[in-house]
């Protein structure tokens, strides 16, 4: 288990989120798909969350991943493609489990 650290500090941020993406991984049976599906959603927030910590930015109460990118993007920081193409990529995935 790793250190605790402060709400505010990043590292936080980033074990939480690895921490999210630990269950999200975790395959029993037991364990719903949407439930494991949320958990990732979790990481991803958490994840670019820390972002907004380490940059002193305000830390807004959004759930939105794209959102939360745009914010990022506005602020000056520049978004990877390769963020930008894994996002696109888990969207349409989501949206094909949705029409399901």
């Amino acid at each position: 288990m790793p250190e605790r650290l402060p709400h505010g500090d990043p590292r936080e941020w980033i074990h939480r989120a690895r921490n999210c993406l630990a269950i999200a991984r975790c395959h029993e049976p037991e364990i719903y798909r949407e439930d494991m599906c949320f958990q990732a959603q979790q990481a991803s927030e958490k994840a670019i969350k820390a972002v907004f910590i380490a940059r002193a930015l305000p830390l807004p109460y959004v759930h939105d991943i794209s959102d939360l990118l745009l914010r990022l993007e506005r602020s000056g920081l520049e978004i990877p493609e390769s963020v930008k193409s894994a996002f696109q990529k888990l969207c349409s995935k989501m949206e094909m489990l949705h029409d399901k």
